[in-house]
């Protein structure tokens, strides 16, 4: 493991499961983001603010990052196009046919003990994980 950051691991780890605690218990909703995402796109109104504030975060972060650092994070994404704009769209189907994202089954469903998000986690991590093996035995990516 050439990339191993256990220290950041765990300070980024640490404010994602307090985010998802502080959402609970302020406005008693899962941080899934694919939930908050169509909401703020989708939901009644007076359900919509927190949710546009909250991708409104999301895409602040490496903002605010770059101010306090002086350098934007490192980012490299080595797919064309086509593949992006693909798997872009394999992940937003695969979040509503699975009622939810990682972030919502994996940090919040798994964390309230839910047999959903338990079966959604292995489900994705399984094909995750056949999906790299194919590629880089088969495929030679």
């Amino acid at each position: 493991m050439e990339n191993f950051t256990p220290v950041s691991a765990s300070i980024g780890g640490a404010l994602i499961g307090l985010s998802a605690v502080m959402l609970m218990a302020f406005k008693g909703r899962i941080a899934g983001i694919s939930g908050i995402f169509s909401g703020a796109a989708f939901a009644e109104p007076g359900d919509k603010a927190w949710r546009i504030f909250f991708v409104i975060g999301l895409i602040a972060a490496p903002l605010v990052y770059s101010a306090v650092t002086g350098a934007m994070p490192a980012f490299e994404m080595e797919a064309g196009w086509p593949l992006i704009i693909a798997g872009g769209l394999l992940v937003g189907f695969g979040t509503r046919l699975g009622s939810g994202c990682t972030s919502g089954h994996g940090v919040c469903g798994l964390a309230r003990l839910s047999p959903r998000s338990l079966v959604s986690v292995l489900s994705f991590m399984g094909a995750g994980m056949v999906t790299v093996a194919l590629i880089r035995h088969f495929i030679g990516g």
